[in-house]
């Protein structure tokens, strides 16, 4: 088995040779059944050593490609061909989306995980491109976490969550005036959506309502109807919900929670005023239902913003929030602040879903806040947010969109497109380009003519190309 090694090329030995002797499986020159030259014999004839043959043997084994009997060695595995992928239809050149009859949340969300995205991508995304963020930053406390955890790899964590997380949260929030202790106030989760999850299915009984600001954030929507959730909507405006209907449809239809973007609201960017914020509280009070404040974007404000936990100090609300969207889409961590007796609550529905969430990416997040980076991250992503959203806004004036209130932050515009905006999705798809209409953020899913896009589109020539066409 004629194979000789490379040195100093840029693959390792092992790669090498597992890469070698892949190929001549794949060309049929080791046939099944045949069976590997030796652990020794391999290393002798190649001179490399036998650690680096028995870690490429154990790759191929790794890869279904081989299989190790013991006493007898290694053969190569009997194939019955690559697997097919699902049976799909193909899309027409150019139609990377195939809308169904009615643009729903499903389809929305299938298409922003679809795999190999699309040119058009931008438009609806609710994440920052890879490049306005820091990746090195992150992956230099994954290589420092690796170093330093080792036996804590392999163990459960803390079901609250790794306690030094939890402490460097309940520093940052008490320094914005939120009262919250580590161990009584303070709960990990996977991400706000997970935390979201387990405050619907710890408050949610089929048939309660819970009021939701229109228009919201359409995940929520669809994972309260699925608790058999009544919802009903209360108009966002740029200071907040109208004070008045809230308070009518509190005392009309009690209900058990009111769902709310307090900072740097999803869609529109606008924050809750001091008044609005008061009168919330006082409402609450008096139809006695809980708040669930969702912070998701508040680290996009320039600072200042009213958080109803400030000053309820966490008796009523329950505020979620995490850093997913500023540090990483893949570092699913999240937290839920609330007071003693709701958060072991939550704290005991999260042992019986999941018993913990993981540790490694706590791990991580600590690591990031610990060496004081990311104080000087969040600024730098805020100013290039908040410079691409006046560019954004320019061009969606010039295409003769109209913006109602202007966004005070964050990365979206709500933007007015004066016709169906579901139609106007749909022929966004057609061209390879995802956009998400205003129906979706409407508990009552009603016709709409307001568009969200998302303000990473605004150096990308490619989607201003299609926007042109379909507002022409």
């Amino acid at each position: 088995m004629p194979w000789q090694p490379v040195r100093q090329a840029d693959a390792t030995l092992v790669a090498q040779l597992a890469d070698g002797l892949a190929r001549r499986i794949d060309e049929q020159g080791l046939r099944p059944g045949t069976r590997l030259p030796s652990i020794r014999k391999m290393a002798e004839q190649s001179g490399v050593s036998r650690f680096t043959v028995v870690e490429a043997y154990d790759r191929l084994v790794a890869r279904g490609l081989v299989q190790s009997r013991r006493g007898a060695g290694f053969f190569v595995r009997a194939r019955s061909g690559p697997l097919a992928p699902a049976a799909s239809v193909p899309a027409p050149a150019g139609q990377a989306f195939v809308p169904p009859a009615r643009v729903d949340i499903a389809w929305l969300l299938r298409s922003m995980f679809r795999e190999g995205g699309g040119p058009g991508m931008p438009g609806g995304a609710g994440l920052l491109p890879a490049e306005w963020l820091d990746p090195e930053m992150v992956a230099g406390a994954v290589r420092a976490v690796g170093r330093s955890v080792r036996g804590h790899l392999v163990s459960y964590g803390h079901p609250q969550g790794f306690s030094p997380l939890r402490q460097q949260i309940a520093a940052s929030l008490q320094s914005d005036g939120v009262p919250a202790h580590p161990e009584r106030n303070l709960l990990t989760t996977n991400g706000v959506t997970h935390g979201l999850d387990l405050i619907a299915r710890l408050l949610v009984q089929p048939g309660d309502t819970v009021l939701v600001e229109d228009p919201a954030w359409f995940v929520i929507f669809g994972r309260l109807a699925a608790f058999g959730a009544r919802l009903i909507g209360v108009p966002r405006g740029p200071d907040g919900p109208d004070i008045a209907l809230l308070e009518q449809l509190a005392a009309q239809h009690k209900p058990k929670l009111f769902i709310i973007n307090s900072a740097v609201h999803n869609p529109t960017g606008h924050t809750l005023s001091a008044g609005a914020a008061y009168d919330i509280l006082r409402i609450a009070e008096r139809h006695d239902f809980l708040v669930v404040e969702d912070d998701t974007y508040g680290e996009l404000h320039s600072g200042g913003a009213m958080k109803l936990a400030v000053l309820d100090r966490l008796n009523r609300v329950i505020l979620v929030s995490g850093y997913s969207k500023m540090l990483a889409a893949s570092l699913r961590v999240g937290y839920l602040a609330a007071n003693p007796d709701i958060l072991q609550k939550l704290a005991d529905l999260k042992m019986l879903a999941g018993l913990t969430s993981p540790e490694l990416g706590e791990r991580v997040v600590h690591r990031v806040l610990m060496e004081g980076q990311y104080r000087r991250h969040i600024e730098r992503v805020r100013q290039r947010v908040d410079e691409a959203r006046q560019r954004c806004l320019k061009g969606l004036l010039k295409l003769g969109l109209t913006i109602r209130h202007e966004p005070q932050a964050g990365m979206f515009v709500w933007a007015d497109c004066g016709r169906d905006s579901e139609v106007l999705a749909r022929a966004a798809a057609d061209r390879g380009m995802l956009l998400a209409p205003g129906t979706l953020f409407s508990p009552s899913q009603g016709p709409s003519t307001m568009l969200r896009f998302s303000v990473s589109m605004a150096d990308d020539r490619g989607v201003w190309n299609v926007l042109e066409k379909l507002f022409a």
